[in-house]
């Protein structure tokens, strides 16, 4: 039986955030359309100026067409998630 998912970093939760992390939040899932904000973000949420600088990162790495097309990005990072059993 497997232990239930607990974090070894401390986050802000969206109900929790405050200030600067509340706005980048806020602006991340205005701009994603999600309800929520997955928890591989949530753990660069002590700082953040570096959440927003990886959010913008990971949109243009992950979530823009280049030699790969999203979908593909998408498919391969799935692949790779199941393969290593991580959450995200």
């Amino acid at each position: 039986m497997s232990k239930p998912f607990v974090p070894r970093i401390a986050w802000t939760h969206e109900a929790e955030a405050e200030g600067e992390v509340a706005r980048v939040y806020e602006s991340y899932m205005q701009a994603t359309g999600r309800t929520f904000v997955p928890d591989i973000l949530k753990c660069f949420s002590a700082r953040p100026d570096f959440l927003a600088q990886m959010m913008a990162a990971s949109n243009t790495i992950h979530f823009s067409d280049g030699h790969l097309t999203r979908r593909d990005k998408e498919r391969i990072a799935t692949f790779v998630s199941g393969l290593n059993r991580c959450p995200y």
